[in-house]
């Protein structure tokens, strides 16, 4: 954040790669991919656009950058770990940060550029699952379960939370009264999920323990044999 000096005058951070991204990600949570140009980005840091060039090649490093700040808040499996406790730990901190940053769930799909970032998450992840005995197609099947339903979960939680927008919760309020006659069902659930002891969390943590559990069942006659 800008400063002053003694005599008033601002003093802004000195500019840097980190400095860049961290206000990058900022931009991007609250206004979403489309608001992020090198022209905005510089008035967020009170530079001239050229000046970022000085720190980041381009957009698209710009954007690797924004990712693997991201992915490495993700805790990682610990080696050695039971691989269920490991999946579990892990999922539920992707499913935070991806929540945070609903934007690093798709753009991580998109890149097509190396980094040892992101290959130290997944590879963490699969040797996690190896390490659990689980066969090679086994472990190729619960990675993309897994990741699915992590970064699905946290893209719908985003945008079906009543809690951070007063005018959409509204708007659902509205839509329960229209339906309540002609579509029972619909309703009782739609105002369940309005209530205040509704939780996205306890939801997210719920299915994830069906998706172990069943997993765990798929792994056991693979180590039996």
């Amino acid at each position: 954040m800008p400063g002053t000096d003694g005599g008033g005058a601002v003093v802004r951070a000195p500019l840097s790669r980190e400095r860049i991204v961290g206000v990058a990600i900022e931009l991007v949570d609250r206004g979403g991919l489309e608001s992020l140009t090198m022209r905005t980005l510089g008035r967020e840091l009170g530079v001239e656009a050229m000046s970022l060039y000085n720190h980041v090649e381009n957009k698209d490093d710009l954007l690797d950058g924004m990712l693997d700040t991201v992915v490495g808040e993700i805790d990682l499996p610990d080696a050695g770990a039971d691989w269920k406790e490991a999946m579990r730990v892990r999922a539920i901190s992707a499913h935070d940060v991806f929540a945070r940053h609903s934007w690093a769930s798709v753009l991580i799909d998109s890149r097509r550029s190396a980094s040892a970032v992101r290959f130290r998450y997944y590879d963490a992840v699969i040797g996690s699952l190896r390490q659990g005995g689980f066969s090679l197609e086994l472990t190729a099947h619960a990675f993309s379960i897994l990741d699915s339903y992590i970064k699905g979960f946290a893209l719908q939680e985003t945008s079906m939370s009543f809690e951070r927008d007063r005018d959409l919760a509204e708007t659902a309020e509205m839509l329960l009264q229209a339906i309540a006659t002609d579509y029972p069902y619909l309703a009782e659930l739609t105002e369940h999920t309005l209530s205040a002891g509704h939780s996205y969390q306890a939801q997210f943590e719920f299915g994830l323990d069906l998706i172990l559990d069943a997993l765990d069942r798929a792994r056991i006659p693979e180590a039996g044999g």
